[in-house]
């Protein structure tokens, strides 16, 4: 994707990326942080506003329990400990956006620490990256620097979004490839998308993301001079933002060069990064105790009421369903990928004589066709009721798998569930023993050499005869009283 600086394997293989995130979430609640603005997308500018989010003199914050309720939630998802008490503070700066000139923050007393998430390294090995800290703050209005006929030389600020809740979430520097990355993030997003503390939406800044990298000689030490990448909107983008700047640096340390700790922007349509601004010097954002604020305490009462919510997770989810449904691990990551799907998953198998089919019908035929009309399940014709009815015509061996197949094309082409096509075009199985003999009988007299190969002991020839008298029903033989029936029949015919 676009200027890949030209390093050559030998040369990479030398360096250590060190790799730390920085995640900011919004809060999927009703009104905003500290005070009763609602907390929503979008909107006419500057219309989700009041005295306390605009800062505006004599104006206290109140902060929003339900705020707190989603910090500990996710908190404790991620593996953190709760801080029983921890303390609110001013981070002074300066910003157009941010009308108080400071933003309430935690600093020294957060309200979680010291969680993790696993995820595959390079071996697909399990590894553990840790999790510094979890914070609860505001989020800042939005700074729009263009779509007007003067943007040129004005920037227009809509503070819509000013006080947000947020948590930050601050990984430790475990992670040392790009891929790693893109793994930490996506179990990060699916499992604060289960605790439905967030929307985790990306293109309306629910979830953003800061990536600090760094390379170092492998053996060293000490990590090396990192930079900060922002603005990237995809963790695809991530990646790619990371490849890029590992890269970039190793390039600059190979001519001789010094890394200048700076913030870098990722310009995904030229992709590569370029500098922003340098933070060679530590910023002093004058952290103070919030006056406005008490300390927050989390009782343990409290925190048990708001675990009472917690979901079964993903990855303990996926273990039970393996164990339960006797499907295979990669089954289970594609149906609990979304909690919402996994839950109509578990209700329909439930249901269903054999949930380990509807698995299969699922993943080979459902999927599949999906890709191809480019659809998602949520807009599939065939639901999965549908899809548990069919399983079960195929495990009482009223439906073939051609059947199957011929009435979900027809679905599809007709966008209609599986039910109604169903009713409309039946297919007449063949049930009746005596029918299915006179055509296995048929099909013996008509290939002896096949006959002559089972009775010399080649017994898989039985399946060349279960698909000759399926063209000559037309796909409509029950397939377990066929394969009984064929077997029988030319055991009877005995040895030669």
């Amino acid at each position: 994707m676009g200027l890949m600086i030209a390093l050559s394997p030998d040369v990479l293989a030398k360096y250590q990326p060190v790799i730390g995130l920085e995640v900011h979430v919004q809060l999927l609640t009703q009104t905003k942080a500290f005070c009763g603005c609602l907390n929503r997308y979008g909107g006419e500018p500057n219309t989700h506003v009041c005295p306390v989010c605009l800062g505006l003199p004599g104006a206290l914050p109140v902060l929003n329990r339900k705020a707190v309720e989603y910090a500990v939630l996710a908190a404790r998802a991620i593996g953190c400990e709760i801080r029983e008490t921890s303390i609110f503070s001013r981070k002074n700066y300066f910003y157009p956006d941010s009308p108080k000139g400071y933003q309430i923050s935690q600093f020294d007393k957060p309200i979680a620490e010291h969680g993790a998430i696993v995820v595959p390294d390079a071996a697909g090995q399990p590894k553990r990256i840790g999790i510094t800290r979890l914070h609860l703050e505001e989020d800042a209005g939005k700074s729009v620097h263009d779509g007007f006929r003067d943007s040129a030389s004005r920037t227009y600020i809509d503070l819509n979004r000013c006080g947000t809740p947020l948590v930050e979430i601050v990984s430790e520097p475990d992670l040392r490839t790009p891929d790693e990355a893109f793994e930490y993030l996506t179990r990060l997003k699916e499992i604060l998308l289960y605790t439905g503390v967030s929307d985790c939406n990306m293109e309306e800044g629910s979830l953003r993301c800061d990536a600090n990298v760094s390379v170092m000689l492998k053996g060293a030490a000490q990590f090396g001079t990192k930079a900060e990448v922002k603005n990237v909107n995809s963790f695809r983008y991530i990646r790619a933002a990371l490849e890029y700047e590992i890269e970039r640096q190793i390039g600059v340390l190979e001519d001789g060069g010094r890394v200048v700790q700076e913030s870098r922007l990722w310009n995904n349509a030229e992709g590569r990064t370029f500098s922003m601004r340098s933070k060679e010097a530590a910023h002093d954002y004058r952290y103070f105790p919030e006056p406005d604020l008490p300390p927050l305490v989390v009782g343990a009462a409290w925190q048990a009421s708001i675990l009472e919510a917690m979901p079964e997770l993903p990855e303990a989810r996926r273990a039970r369903m393996v164990a339960e449904y006797g499907i295979s691990l990669q089954d289970a990551a594609t149906l609990t990928a979304a909690r919402t799907f996994a839950d109509q998953f578990e209700t329909a198998a439930k249901l269903a004589k054999s949930p380990r089919r509807v698995v299969a019908l699922l993943t080979s035929e459902l999927t599949p066709r999906l890709r191809a009309a480019e659809l998602e399940m949520e807009t599939s014709p065939v639901t999965l009721a549908g899809i548990v009815m069919a399983a079960d015509l195929l495990e009482s061996g009223e439906l073939s798998s051609k059947q199957l197949k011929g009435l979900l094309d027809s679905c599809f082409a007709a966008h209609e569930d599986f039910a109604i096509v169903y009713q409309r075009e039946k297919p007449q199985q063949i049930s009746d023993t005596g029918a299915i003999e006179a055509m296995i009988d048929e099909v013996i007299v008509a290939n002896a050499r096949q006959v002559e190969q089972y009775r010399g002991g080649k017994k898989t020839v039985s399946a060349f005869f279960v698909g000759q008298v399926m063209r000559l029903s037309k796909g409509q033989a029950n397939p377990a009283v066929l394969n009984e029936r064929v077997v029988r029949k030319l055991d009877a015919l005995g040895p030669l």
